[in-house]
């Protein structure tokens, strides 16, 4: 089964979980970047970040090539902001609804708090689907790297 990653990371988190998925499974990646950035410094990251989900903004995202057709997994990455995921998922999903219908999805949420449960339920409603495949949670695996959290990713990726 032919499987795409689409994700979008602020701070390499979720893309060194992307990046994993790909090494281990063959995956392809999609990385969405938002014309107009994200700051990913100080109190502003989190105001902005934090309202933009909150609001269910759809960004403007960069030109993107990828026929949805030959895929019959997507895996939906992202980090989890004021417990959502994040905007740029939203413009994705919104611009691609036809064209993801028929599809098995997976998820992960990359986080330093809480929230990914929430965030995640709210991914599944915006697909219009009762649950995904498989989910994961991700605590800091970039940033505060252990075995564990390599096995953690083993496990997710065992299940495609």
């Amino acid at each position: 089964m032919k499987t795409l990653v689409v994700y979008f990371s602020l701070e390499g988190n979720t893309e060194y979980v992307a990046q994993k998925i790909k090494e281990k499974t063959g995956a392809d990646l999609l990385k969405l970047v938002p014309k107009k950035p994200y700051r990913d410094k100080g109190l502003a990251k989190f105001l902005w970040g934090g309202k933009s989900a909150v609001m269910g903004e759809k960004p403007e995202l960069e030109a993107y090539e990828t026929d949805l057709s030959g895929y019959e997994r997507i895996v939906f990455g992202f980090p989890v902001w004021a417990s959502n995921f994040t905007p740029p998922l939203r413009t994705f999903i919104v611009d691609n609804r036809e064209k993801l219908k028929g599809k098995t999805f997976f998820a992960f949420a990359c986080q330093s708090g809480a929230g990914a449960e929430k965030a995640l339920k709210k991914l599944s409603v915006c697909l219009e689907i009762e649950s995904f495949e498989r989910t994961a949670v991700f605590i800091d695996p970039k940033a505060k790297h252990t075995d564990d959290k390599e096995a953690q990713i083993d496990a997710f990726c065992a299940a495609f």
